[in-house]
């Protein structure tokens, strides 16, 4: 993925080193769990692109502690601005010519080892999140790493496919897709609220092929070879997957986040068809 030198995000936030600070937006202050008191682990099985559980409940993964910012959390920090700034112009785009509204941005939370959200905490252990009450994304610079070696999802474009999966997780909440879904969920039995939560996800990865076909035309910043680390990282980050690197029973009924195939397939969808449109997995049978 051709990166450097390029424009970053203005909605960056770094708590890495100042441990954040006052934003306007909702008035939640950071660092404050804003009353809303989810713990984090829930909120990864609802708005996380890698649900991590099944490697947590095993203790194969380290909780953050902080601890010094390296060259490549640096490095990392700059990559997810620019990328960051990528899905702003294209869903801006995309808002104005497909839907006719205007795209609000998210922000996103650059924080070293733990960190505070109104979903509630937020570390190493829990990854990547999208916190709804907020319209913010937390992400640990150091999950890369664990991305691609635990995980087993390697090049940048992996990484920059988790920050759009994230993204897609805003624009769903500026579609009114989340409070829509959720709001079933809650009075829903667990099969019900997880199969939902599937295609929740399922639509956030189709949204992610279609900012990788859009980020191809607009930037040019695809390189051969990037699209396979995109896929890879859907197949790494399955259900399924995730359940048979934990030593466990694969069961299709807990899934959250969908199987490897369906992740695939679904950002595949998103960057050959290249529209909203194409992306509804609530109104189809076949996932």
């Amino acid at each position: 993925m051709k990166w450097r030198g390029r424009r970053g995000s203005g909605n960056i936030i770094d708590r890495r080193r100042m441990g954040g600070r006052v934003s306007g937006r909702r008035g939640v202050a950071v660092g404050g769990a804003g009353g809303f008191g989810l713990l984090a682990i829930v909120v990864v099985g609802y708005f996380l692109g890698v649900d991590l559980t099944p490697l947590l409940d095993e203790g194969q993964m380290q909780t953050g502690g902080g601890g010094e910012i390296t060259a490549a959390d640096d490095e990392a920090a700059q990559f997810v601005s620019v990328t960051l700034a990528d899905t702003e112009e294209i869903w801006a785009d995309i808002f104005q010519s497909e839907l006719d509204a205007t795209y609000d941005p998210a922000e996103l939370v650059l924080f070293k080892g733990a960190t505070q959200s109104a979903c509630g905490g937020a570390s190493a252990a829990t990854g990547p999140f999208y916190c709804p009450p907020e319209e913010r994304i937390f992400l640990d610079t150091g999950f890369f790493t664990t991305l691609e070696r635990q995980l087993g999802a390697r090049g940048d474009f992996a990484a920059a496919y988790v920050v759009a999966h994230e993204v897609a997780h805003h624009v769903q909440n500026e579609l009114g897709v989340l409070d829509e879904v959720n709001a079933v969920r809650q009075r829903s039995d667990e099969a019900t609220s997880n199969a939902l939560s599937v295609r929740i996800e399922l639509q956030a990865d189709c949204f992610s092929g279609i900012w990788a076909r859009r980020a191809e035309a607009m930037f040019g910043s695809l390189e051969p070879g990037d699209i396979e680390e995109a896929m890879n990282a859907a197949a790494r980050i399955g259900d399924d997957t995730l359940q048979r690197e934990a030593s466990r029973t694969v069961r299709p009924d807990s899934f959250t986040h969908g199987s490897s195939e369906q992740r695939q397939r679904w950002f595949a969808t998103g960057y050959e068809r290249g529209s909203v449109a194409a992306c509804d997995t609530f109104a189809t049978d076949r996932l």
